[in-house]
């Protein structure tokens, strides 16, 4: 697993929609070094997040995923994210210094994580600039080319774009995951960073699809979005990128990893509202 082309898959579409799925690899790199025993460490899976969003490329949708884990490299994080107390030597490029950015950084949820959901420390050793410098450039680069180069195209196909960033997250928040430690989660969360990634009006359609099928829905609560719906939404310029949480118990056994019997039920609701997306044109809503 040592090539982008391996690290991250990128199938075409047609049409005006963009999914992505950065955090549900399984594909675990050899030079990762880990202290943890992977059965904790795959709790920081969106495990099977892929397989419920499977029927979209046959819908002319983009899809971009990653076979790396989040745990490995977050590129759901800018480059400027890390934590330098990570490193054997000083980190020679820039950091970022927004206090609201960083919260995550200091919870261990950097570009390159430094605990677990549960607070337990990744690694028992200091991580080189060299290898760290490695994840980005065969991991986060590609993966954010992907995603850049399938809204271009759509956007320039259609006149616009509608990215739906695609996780999942657990029935009830842990200790260090969030910074709402023990909530309960709704099925979903709908976010676009306070109607700046999308139209807001866009962001409704979707809650309200979803609560017609029996979901219970939260908007921009606890998750509004992070970089990938940052980086690329735009809605003055029709680019609306919106991040979509799904409730793990909806689908899996959070201890086992195993798909329950809801997951059939769930994957064709998502069906339905990817082609309510396909649908929609947020110019004239």
């Amino acid at each position: 697993m040592n090539s982008p082309a391996q690290l991250v898959r990128h199938v075409r579409g047609s049409s005006v929609l963009v999914l992505d799925s950065p955090h549900s690899g399984t594909a675990y790199p050899e030079d990762f070094g880990h202290a943890c025993d992977m059965p904790v460490l795959r709790r920081a899976e969106d495990t099977h997040v892929e397989k419920l969003y499977d029927f979209a490329p046959a819908l002319g949708v983009h899809w971009i995923e990653a076979f790396f884990p989040r745990s490995y490299l977050d590129v759901n994080r800018n480059t400027t994210e890390v934590d330098v107390t990570l490193f054997d030597e000083a980190w020679p490029d820039p950091v970022e210094t927004d206090p609201r950015i960083m919260s995550k950084v200091r919870l261990g949820k950097g570009l390159i994580w430094r605990t677990t959901d549960d607070g337990l420390p990744l690694y028992r050793r200091k991580l080189s600039v060299a290898e760290v410098k490695s994840r980005i450039d065969r991991c986060w680069k590609p993966y954010h080319a992907a995603v850049g180069a399938a809204i271009d195209e759509a956007h320039r196909m259609h006149g616009y774009s509608i990215h739906l960033n695609c996780h999942s997250m657990p029935a009830v928040a842990s200790s260090k995951a969030t910074d709402f430690p023990g909530e309960a989660h709704a099925d979903f969360v709908v976010g676009d960073r306070d109607g700046s990634t999308a139209s807001p009006a866009l962001s409704r359609q979707l809650c309200e699809h979803l609560s017609s099928l029996g979901y219970s829905v939260a908007y921009n609560h606890p998750y509004k979005g992070v970089e990938l719906v940052r980086r690329y939404g735009n809605p003055g310029l029709h680019r609306h990128s919106i991040q979509l949480e799904i409730n793990r118990k909806l689908y899996m056994n959070e201890e086992t990893l195993e798909m329950n019997e809801g997951f059939d039920a769930l994957k064709k609701n998502l069906g339905s509202l990817v082609r309510r997306l396909l649908d929609i044109n947020p110019r004239k809503l």
